[in-house]
């Protein structure tokens, strides 16, 4: 791969990872349109390193506190430290992804050689944050977080794990569904998608081990790795930002017009 590609893609898997509008969708589809070929298991390792490292950056702060509360928590078994709550929620949201990845691993992979079919879930994805922001009545604070509201946002987790289906757009909708504000939903989403990255991250890595063709490639996956760590880094910035007041509508036009352009294209084809 050409240092040009692997900074186009790399900007894209930043962007589009913490943006709800589908990194996996656009990973998926725009080396479709354009007739490149598929950048590989050790590219798509880079830029998902890029964006683990990205999130680790921007809440290292937060991690710090949550580890360190969970951890007093187990010495004393005492949870009235919302910050320890917080972290279990985190472990909770986290399980229903890591297993439906691990029973449908197959089935998944097999989707990210369909474009049609990550088209057919950017609609998805459009549906769900217009269903979130006319259905959702958003006020409730981070630390009010229940099991429960943990384990609906990591099953929306889970789903995203479909490529089409953003993960961001996912767990933000199903976070202003139990009653958290369009920021608050967005925080927890960046911080239940860290262990989620670590763990595929860490997956990719071992299989890039027995990939003779890696050692080669090292300057595109580096440039690639870069551009998605800056990307992810803004992005992740931006988006708090924008959701303060902002609302989802125009991430939803946006995954609709994507897919529905997609599948015309398709069907041309």
């Amino acid at each position: 791969m050409d240092l040009f590609r692997a900074i186009i893609l790399g900007l894209l898997q930043g962007a589009t990872e913490f943006i709800p509008v589908s990194s996996s969708g656009h990973l998926v589809l725009f080396p479709w349109l354009v007739g490149w070929e598929s950048p590989g298991l050790g590219f798509d390792t880079a830029v998902h390193w890029g964006t683990l490292v990205a999130v680790v950056v921007f809440f290292w702060r937060d991690w710090w506190m949550l580890i360190q509360s969970w951890l007093r928590g187990l010495l004393r078994w005492d949870w009235s430290d919302p910050h320890a709550r917080l972290m279990w929620c985190l472990i909770l949201g986290t399980i229903p992804a890591a297993v439906l990845g691990y029973a449908l691993e197959d089935w998944f992979e097999d989707l990210f050689g369909k474009p049609v079919w990550a088209s057919v879930f950017l609609l998805v994805t459009a549906g769900l944050l217009v269903l979130s922001e006319r259905l959702g009545r958003g006020g409730r604070p981070l630390d009010s977080l229940r099991w429960t509201d943990a384990l609906a946002i990591g099953i929306g987790q889970a789903i995203a794990i479909a490529p089409g289906i953003s993960r961001s757009g996912a767990t933000i909708s199903a976070g202003l569904l139990r009653g958290l504000n369009r920021a608050e939903g967005a925080r927890f989403s960046f911080l239940l998608s860290t262990p989620i990255i670590l763990g595929a991250g860490a997956l990719q890595l071992f299989g890039l081990t027995s990939d003779p063709s890696a050692e080669a490639q090292l300057p595109a996956l580096l440039t690639g790795f870069l551009a998605a760590l800056l990307s992810g880094y803004l992005c992740i910035g931006f988006l708090l930002r924008y959701l303060q007041r902002g609302r989802l509508y125009p991430f939803a036009f946006y995954c609709a017009w994507v897919g529905i352009s997609c599948l015309l294209v398709a069907l041309l084809r």
